[in-house]
């Protein structure tokens, strides 16, 4: 397969693995901080936030530090389980992840927050359990908002450089994106090569983010 085909499949994989995990983990978060009222609420939404500001290889070091071989959690995996997530996809995949988060959790809790409260209440009075209201009710009106967000976050997991470059490296054919082939293109003066990549990389976050805006939520009952 040519490089470029393979850095985009690499891509891909790893944007679409990041994207089902914060639509998980961002979904779960965004409902709870709409919904529920606790100390250090806005100071979770502050840490949880910061990916959004906070420069990439800032977030690299501080993964290496963490899940490195010799980070708390990564001396932990290792000794367990056998697993290594630096210079892996499994490692990229992690960083995307964390890149991207705030992208799906602040839709999502936006999404939550402008649904109608009283249709709840309504459903809640019914005798539906709260299960049931969650996926009846509140997810129906809230899935355009968190839908888009998911799109937003899987162009930028797409797009992810420094920390994934810093957590997993650049390994042709096995950690070698699309964001650090181009600069890897570069860097060996292979300007046509990275022309591929950049209009290949354009064209993809274009279509996500076309997608995006149509799906940009619309009228939802407001609180």
């Amino acid at each position: 397969m040519h490089p470029t085909w393979t850095a985009l499949a690499l891509s891909l994989k790893v944007a679409g693995w990041a994207t089902a995990i914060n639509l998980v983990l961002g979904v779960a978060v965004g409902y709870l901080l709409a919904r529920k009222r606790f100390p250090g609420r806005d100071l979770l939404d502050t840490i949880l936030t910061l990916p959004m500001v906070m420069p990439p290889t800032v977030l690299g070091y501080y993964l290496l530090v963490l899940v490195g071989r010799k980070g708390p959690l990564g001396a932990w995996l290792q000794d367990t389980f056998g697993i290594n997530l630096i210079f892996t996809w499994q490692g990229a995949v992690l960083a995307a992840s964390i890149v991207a988060f705030p992208l799906v959790f602040k839709p999502a809790r936006a999404a939550f927050e402008a649904v109608d409260s009283r249709l709840e209440d309504a459903a809640r009075v019914l005798g539906v359990s709260g299960v049931a209201i969650f996926f009846r009710v509140t997810l129906p009106l809230a899935w355009r908002g968190i839908l888009a967000g998911m799109l937003l976050a899987f162009a930028r997991a797409l797009g992810e450089f420094g920390a994934t470059l810093m957590v997993a490296g650049s390994i042709p054919g096995r950690t070698q994106t699309l964001s650090i082939a181009v600069y890897e293109a570069v860097q060996a003066g292979q300007d046509d090569v990275a022309n591929i990549l950049v209009l290949v990389t354009s064209a993809v976050c274009i279509a996500v983010l076309l997608t995006a805006g149509r799906l940009a939520p619309g009228p939802v009952a407001s609180r």
